[in-house]
């Protein structure tokens, strides 16, 4: 079995293999809504994915200015695989394929603020947002 990581910039794994590791993952986004999914992905410009094999364990998808702000939207990693630093590196890619111009923001999940914290991520206070399902 192989068990060495490997990381790709750019390709956009089959839908069923992005639903499958998301809700394994348990990450919160419509997987049961594959037009909604397919839209997410065709609109996102930076997306870096991690695979053992043939099997993908991990992905980070942001939309990125090329000039700014790069926003990391989806970071995933299967629970199998959590734990080996493959977050860490997907979300170090993310920001090196950004650029050094480009300030790499993103939500967290409450339970994965302490994670960040422990990987050295700085928690920023001055940022605001209009939740999807409580418009202003």
């Amino acid at each position: 079995m192989n068990t060495e990581i490997n990381y790709q910039v750019g390709f956009i794994p089959a839908l069923e293999h992005i639903t499958a590791l998301y809700a394994a993952a348990g990450l919160k986004r419509p997987i049961d809504d594959k037009q909604r999914m397919m839209k997410m992905f065709a609109n996102s410009n930076l997306l870096i994915t991690a695979w053992q094999g043939e099997h993908l364990i991990g992905i980070a998808r942001s939309m990125n200015d090329g000039g700014f702000c790069c926003y990391l939207a989806d970071l995933a990693v299967h629970p199998s695989y959590q734990k080996r630093g493959i977050g860490r590196q997907l979300i170090h890619l993310t920001k090196a394929t950004a650029g050094d111009d480009c300030s790499l923001i993103w939500l967290s999940a409450p339970g994965a603020i302490s994670y960040y914290h422990k990987i050295g991520i700085q928690q920023l206070k001055n940022a605001f947002g209009i939740d999807r399902l409580h418009p202003i």
